[in-house]
């Protein structure tokens, strides 16, 4: 299959927002060529694996999206379109600026390559690209990932926000859901700190994706890879459900928690955007769910909830 690549060049402050103009519209693949957020990792000693040379910063990111070129791609390129004009009337001063191009699937896959590299998360979580190499430290948790065409490597804030909760609050024999897996690597977190792990996902690449990552990790015998209807394919409850999606099918999946969450379990929601963080809040308290933590990063809220009072509604 052909791929059209979707490439918007915005002022920084704008990166998340069409970001999201792409989730929405549910593409596979989303990425991120932030010179600000590049040499904030260098400096932060996070990629400290990797020369990158001499960085020129503009005061702008170019996020790209990657959309199937089927019978659906000129109403989503309609629609993309209509959202970046909205943007330009309602932030006049930002730059914004659109081009297209089409790719073979190869291509599609390695194009970003340049922009993974291994990175430290949190105290003791490591992610490896399958095609870097590197000396881990004692007590490494090392996941070796090549996400293909699935959303998920952990240079994203959506991403290294769940990676240090799961850090912090997965306990060996837990059982998670890991909602919208992508390319399965908060599963294979969550599979490391010692959990058993359902991972769910729409999409037939991620899917695939997510367990070609499983298999590569050797947790197979702790990861299911499953695809469905997010919420509706899984049996039982867990302690740790996970959604790093967007907002919108964050509150549309509240109401299957009740069925999937534990009564003395969590909920990590990512992947929201500061402007419907409210929105999101709002959401989980009508659903029965206390705030425990609201977590920032670069524009991008993860909230940790519970059942209010312990117990589900």
């Amino acid at each position: 299959m052909d791929w059209r690549e979707v490439a918007v060049t915005v002022s920084t402050e704008g990166e998340e927002t069409v970001a999201d103009l792409f989730y929405q519209l549910g593409c596979p693949g989303v990425s991120v060529e932030d010179p600000e957020l590049l040499r904030s990792y260098v400096e932060s000693g996070k990629w400290d694996y990797h020369d990158f040379g001499e960085v020129e910063f503009t005061g702008t990111s170019v996020v790209k999206g990657y959309f199937p070129e089927d019978a659906e791609l000129t109403d989503k390129l309609e629609t993309l379109d209509l959202g970046i004009r909205e943007l330009i009337q309602r932030f006049p001063h930002w730059v914004v600026q659109a081009k297209g191009i089409s790719l073979k699937e190869e291509d599609w896959a390695t194009a970003w390559k340049a922009y993974f590299k291994p990175i430290r998360i949190g105290k003791k979580i490591l992610i490896k690209p399958t095609w870097e190499q590197v000396e881990p430290l004692a007590g490494d948790i090392v996941l070796e990932l090549d996400p293909g065409m699935a959303f998920g490597t952990g240079t994203h804030a959506t991403t290294t926000l769940c990676l240090e909760e799961l850090e912090k609050i997965v306990k060996p024999g837990q059982i998670v859901f890991d909602l919208g897996t992508g390319s399965g690597i908060l599963a294979i977190a969550a599979a490391k700190l010692g959990a058993k792990v359902d991972a769910v996902d729409l999409d037939a690449v991620a899917v695939k994706v997510a367990q070609e990552n499983v298999d590569l990790n050797r947790v197979s015998d702790q990861v299911k890879v499953l695809r469905g209807d997010l919420g509706t394919v899984l049996k039982g409850q867990a302690d740790i459900v996970i959604a790093n999606i967007i907002a919108d099918v964050i509150l549309m999946l509240l109401p299957d928690l009740k069925r999937i969450l534990r009564p003395e379990g969590e909920f990590l929601a990512s992947g929201i955007i500061e402007p419907r963080a409210v929105d999101v809040e709002a959401g989980l308290k009508e659903a029965g769910f206390e705030i425990l933590e609201r977590v920032e990063d670069s524009g991008w809220i993860l909230f940790r909830a519970r059942w209010a009072n312990n117990v589900s509604v």
